[in-house]
């Protein structure tokens, strides 16, 4: 079974990083979520992305705070494409773990998408952007979201032309 595998570093970054899961059970895409650690568990962090490719895992998304290395981690045991994803879990607002995360040497690309909520429902999309590019249906799923939300745009814009006009 081909597969997502979001993980992530901490407990903490659950009700952050479910935003990604529930945006992958509306495409009716398989996933795995786990929390395993750069710094606390990298043998077990290791160890999970060698068997999750062996498992079907094709793109992994990180979300990491603070010094957020686990994408970098994933980077050195894959060449599946990585996603990171910065989680505001410092006094500096999650810029910290988006340069750490983004910052990667040549050779080793992590894709990195916003801090926090927005960039775990993005990174969704950017996963399924590129599964997309082997899979129609999800293709059309995703073309027919994008066109859903242009027409919802539209909505609120012609009810707030309306109220302006009054």
């Amino acid at each position: 079974m081909k597969f997502v595998s979001i993980i992530m570093a901490s407990k903490s970054d659950y009700e952050v990083m479910k935003s990604c899961s529930d945006t992958f059970e509306a495409f009716g895409v398989n996933y795995e979520m786990i929390i395993s650690s750069a710094h606390r568990s990298p043998e077990r962090t290791a160890k999970y992305v060698i068997d999750a490719e062996k498992k079907g895992a094709q793109i992994f998304i990180a979300a990491a705070g603070m010094a957020a290395h686990l994408a970098a981690v994933l980077s050195s045991k894959t060449v599946k494409p990585i996603i990171g994803v910065p989680m505001s879990a410092s006094a500096l607002g999650g810029i910290d773990a988006l340069l750490s995360t983004v910052q990667m040497p040549v050779g080793m690309p992590v894709a990195t998408v916003a801090i926090g909520k927005s960039g775990a429902i993005n990174s969704a999309y950017l996963a399924m952007q590129i599964l997309s590019l082997a899979n129609e249906e999800l293709s059309v799923k995703l073309k027919e979201d994008r066109i859903a939300k242009a027409k919802k745009v539209e909505m609120d814009s012609s009810e707030i032309e309306t109220i302006i006009s009054l």
